[in-house]
């Protein structure tokens, strides 16, 4: 028999939500709640099943949502992301007058990695009037931010970085944000995932970096993300799989007289979970592919468009503006957490 090398077809994202719906685990505590449209999940990782997936024990907290560019959508997201993220500290047991380090990673030259050294530029730093003045208004922590920018035009591993500032200034905490990859087209920019495990650069588009977390920098790290990036072996697998929903919506409704009065563009065949297909319609609508099952899918996608360097990371079209979006609100969101004000 001949071994398949299962390494090439590891899951590309950097949400634990989506590690563990692909993954067997058992005895994990979960747990979900539904706030004004936004669904959080919160997950502690033992040491046990952090092993098994070659991720850190810790909590994790994941927020999903449709949209945050109208006013009510971000102030409703923006509320949620400051209760999460102050829930995050209380877990992490980080103290009122614990002094801190902000760290944004990636590049700001490339607009979907640009998330963490964007939300740097609206960080309240205070370290340097603590310096002068030795004392700030109450309130106030002391917080001091970085950009450390990449391997790429610094020479330097992002970790060597942070890990001489973290010397030399001696923070009791870090923040990192950095911008993720998910193996789900509906996450792409409509998810935040808090954790205090520490952050991977990298590790979600194949180029991993050397771990920031409490092992390698030996202080508390808590790490924000959103993904804003999806491969096409996603794209391409998601697409399938809303083929199947989209014919099984089509066979549940064609008498429905109210779809004759509504264009098919206009009509959302996501909204109903409970649509599928049987194996001899799948056959009938999709051939062969059909009864494929989730990982044979994706193993024969990545076969098609490796070889020929087509398996591309891709962004929505809009990213310019949400990630601007996305920087106001981690940023208000973060100084509205540490400093009381």
């Amino acid at each position: 028999m001949r071994e398949i090398d299962l390494s090439k077809y590891k899951i590309r994202t950097d949400l634990i939500a989506d590690i563990i719906s692909n993954e067997n685990l058992s005895n994990i505590y979960e747990e979900n709640d539904v706030i004004n449209g936004c669904s959080i999940k919160r997950i502690r990782l033992d040491k046990d099943n952090a092993l098994k997936i070659n991720k850190k024990e810790g909590n994790y907290t994941t927020i999903y949502f449709d949209d945050i560019t109208d006013k009510n959508n971000y102030d409703n997201v923006l509320n949620i992301f400051k209760k999460e993220f102050k829930s995050m500290l209380s877990l992490t047991s980080i103290g009122d007058n614990d002094t801190c380090l902000v760290i944004g990673l990636g590049n700001d030259k490339s607009t979907p990695d640009s998330l963490g050294p964007k939300t740097i530029n609206n960080i309240e730093v205070t370290r340097h009037i603590y310096e002068l003045f030795n004392s700030l208004e109450d309130g106030y922590r002391v917080v001091s931010a970085l950009n450390p920018g990449v391997m790429g035009t610094t020479g330097i591993e992002t970790s060597d970085i942070i890990l001489s500032v973290v010397k030399n200034i001696k923070p009791d905490f870090i923040i990192v944000i950095d911008a993720l990859a998910s193996d789900c087209i509906d996450r792409v920019l409509k998810t935040i995932q808090i954790t205090n495990t520490g952050i991977n650069p990298g590790s979600g588009i194949g180029n991993s970096r050397k771990e920031l977390s409490s092992f390698v920098l030996g202080i508390p790290v808590i790490a924000i993300g959103i993904p804003t990036v999806v491969d096409a072996v996603t794209i391409v697998y998601d697409t399938l799989n809303y083929m199947e929903k989209h014919f099984s919506y089509t066979i549940n409704n064609r008498d429905n007289l109210v779809n004759k009065l509504i264009p098919s563009s206009k009509i959302n065949y996501l909204n109903n979970n409970n649509y599928s297909l049987n194996n001899k319609e799948k056959t009938y609508f999709l051939g062969a592919i059909g009864n494929l099952s989730d990982f044979e899918k994706k193993a024969l996608i990545y076969d098609v468009l490796s070889p020929i360097g087509y398996n591309l990371m891709v962004t929505p079209k809009e990213v310019d503006f949400v990630i601007d979006k996305f920087c106001l609100l981690i940023s208000d969101g973060i100084n509205k957490s540490i400093h009381n004000i």
